[in-house]
């Protein structure tokens, strides 16, 4: 029996090529702009929205709370102890700056390859990366003791004569992680300036336009404004492209530089990196999908933004797995008593069930769907495979050093870990301070960049733009 033909849906598909659209039809300056707008300056908050803010206000009072008890007693409450001497804070900072990766990709370096497919997510995934960097700096703050102290870290005169150790990765984190959290937030900054001008305009209130006027930083639209805007854009894209790289490469020689089986590995800094992007994507859709749904985004964030994520994230995987694989055959090709060791521990020891969770997680399940395109532009399973992708991930970081570090070279020095609910409150703490501040962002500010979606219209063009609504009106739009 004859199948039945089934054609693409033109509103979602461009009949001519099959892909997904970028942007719904039937959308105009105007509509874009009002869409957008709407969801910060309208002057009622969805009940939904404060039902989250309370949720991860309550995770962010446990950080206070888990924080506030550290500075009392001390380290000691945390699971630090030989021959495990770093745990979940170590692991979290790692994961977490993983996490802010995808934000620096999406919004340099697909800008300077000119893919207009990433204009609808890069907003939202630079402020993911600025909350993700402030999670992760705060672990190594806490973690010295006396956080007061820190400035003992950076290379000023002190009178007595304490310098930091500058041949030490740990320091190299600092330098790295602050020097990419200083380009994010100006880069962030940056790209949202034309839409504080559209709000400014179009703000009801006079607090709001003071506020938003003061933020545009006198923005007109004008010709030389956006010259100068595209100009600023491009040299920062360019300043922010090597941090992709650099910055989880730093991370990565933590455990790279030491001779401790498991970490001592040259495969170490592409293969972080690499992770980075690919946990960095899966947070992206685990935002993207939920905030699409809710604030009914789906014509600017398409399927077409979902697949090429998949895409992403695929790729990745397969780089990560190279990673895993090569990790086991160099313990072999090795021939090195302990590297074996470490492997098979890793792999069949007491804390075996962490590894093929990790297996599972980051290799298993996503690389043996995200190949199929019906599979990458499924909503739901897209969401479950992003929540997969970041347990794998976190799970990757604590096997790399707890399984590193539990089993010593002498056996009378073996131990165990187990953490304590410190551990836990100070890790869930910073999902719920992650989730507020990302929730305010979304609230206060505008998360989809309107100028740079107008540029998908047929027939735009770089120039003066109509930022008020009255402007747009009589322009046409």
């Amino acid at each position: 029996m004859a199948t039945k033909e089934v054609k693409p849906d033109p509103q979602w598909t461009d009949p001519a090529t099959g892909e997904y659209r970028v942007i719904g039809l039937g959308q105009t300056f105007r509509s874009i702009t009002e869409k957008i707008s709407r969801i910060v300056l309208t002057p009622e908050t969805p009940l939904g929205w404060f039902a989250f803010f309370g949720i991860a206000g309550a995770g962010a009072t446990l950080l206070l709370v888990a924080v506030t008890w550290l500075f009392l007693k001390g380290v000691g409450i945390w699971a630090i102890t030989q021959p495990v001497a770093w745990g979940f804070a170590i692991i979290n900072f790692v994961w977490w700056i993983g996490i802010g990766h995808a934000g620096t990709l999406i919004s340099a370096i697909l800008l300077l390859f000119k893919q207009g497919w990433r204009n609808s997510i890069s907003r939202f995934a630079e402020a993911m990366t600025i909350f993700a960097v402030v999670c992760a700096g705060m672990f190594p703050l806490i973690h010295i003791g006396r956080p007061w102290l820190g400035y003992w870290m950076l290379p000023i005169p002190l009178t007595m004569n304490v310098w930091p150790q500058f041949r030490s990765p740990l320091l190299w984190d600092v330098f790295a992680v602050s020097t990419y959290a200083t380009i994010s937030v100006v880069f962030w900054y940056v790209g949202m300036v034309p839409d504080f001008g559209t709000f400014r305009d179009r703000a009801k209130s006079k607090f709001g336009q003071y506020i938003y006027g003061i933020l545009s930083l006198g923005w007109r639209g004008s010709a030389r404004h956006w010259m100068r805007y595209e100009t600023a854009s491009l040299l920062l894209s360019g300043l922010a492209t090597p941090l992709v790289l650099s910055v989880h490469t730093v991370i990565s020689f933590d455990f790279a530089v030491a001779v401790l089986p498991g970490w001592h590995t040259t495969i170490f800094p592409p293969y972080f990196v690499a992770g980075a992007i690919y946990s960095g994507f899966a947070m992206v859709l685990t935002l993207a999908i939920p905030l699409r749904k809710f604030y009914h985004l789906e014509n600017l964030v398409t399927e077409r933004h979902i697949d090429n994520m998949g895409k992403v994230m695929l790729a990745t995987g397969f780089i990560v797995a190279y990673g895993y694989g090569m990790e086991v055959f160099m313990a072999w090709y090795s021939a090195s008593h302990w590297e074996s060791f470490m492997m098979w521990n890793r792999m069949f020891g007491p804390m075996g069930w962490s590894y093929w969770v990790l297996i599972a997680c980051n290799i298993a399940i996503p690389l043996t769907t995200l190949w199929s395109r019906k599979l990458r532009t499924n909503i739901a399973f897209m969401f479950c495979i992003s929540l997969v992708v970041n347990t794998g991930m976190w799970f990757e970081r604590f096997v790399i050093i707890v399984t590193s570090l539990y089993r010593d070279f002498l056996p009378s020095a073996w131990g165990t870990y187990r953490a304590t609910k410190w551990d836990y409150m100070t890790f869930i703490g910073t999902l719920g301070l992650f989730t507020t501040l990302f929730l305010l962002f979304v609230r206060f500010l505008p998360m989809i960049p309107m100028n740079e979606i107008r540029m998908l219209l047929p027939g735009a063009k770089i120039g003066p733009r109509p930022t008020s609504k009255a402007a747009a009106e009589k322009a046409g739009d």
